[in-house]
């Protein structure tokens, strides 16, 4: 990314703004915030996507590592099985980042997985795309 690790940190952890370039994300609201005793911060936020007809909420805990340059979300509640995902940042130089995104889901219903499953795919593929444009619009270029 033509962006610092810190920045790209920040626009990763700043959930609130997501229903405002984040693929499928409709609405996101933050139920709880806390810091922890080793300097991570926490938070459990629900997230409504949506495609045409469908729409689903989830929750999910955020960990936010700011020392390590890590963001682990785990899913607790909604139409998964499972879902987990994990960002990390590294620096290249003081103005460039490579940024890493991991992903792992399943849904809970076969019918949702087969209407929900490829459009799923389809925009986290678009997630590089949408937050390097989202980090070029808030930093510059």
């Amino acid at each position: 990314m033509n962006h610092s690790a810190e920045d790209m940190f920040d626009l990763v952890a700043d959930v609130e703004k997501y229903p405002n370039f984040v693929p499928l994300c409709q609405s996101l609201s933050v139920r709880g915030r806390r810091e922890q005793g080793d300097g991570t911060e926490v938070l459990v936020a629900d997230m409504t996507v949506a495609y045409r007809f469908i729409r689903e909420t989830f929750t999910s805990r955020v960990v936010l590592d700011r020392a390590n340059r890590t963001i682990f979300v785990e899913y607790l509640d909604g139409p998964f099985r499972h879902m987990e995902n994990r960002w990390t940042f590294k620096p290249v130089d003081d103005e460039h980042s490579e940024v890493g995104f991991y992903i792992n889901y399943e849904f809970k219903s076969r019918a949702l997985s087969a209407v929900m499953g490829s459009v799923f795919d389809r925009a986290f593929r678009k997630f590089a795309t949408a937050f390097e444009e989202r980090a070029d619009e808030v930093y510059g270029t």
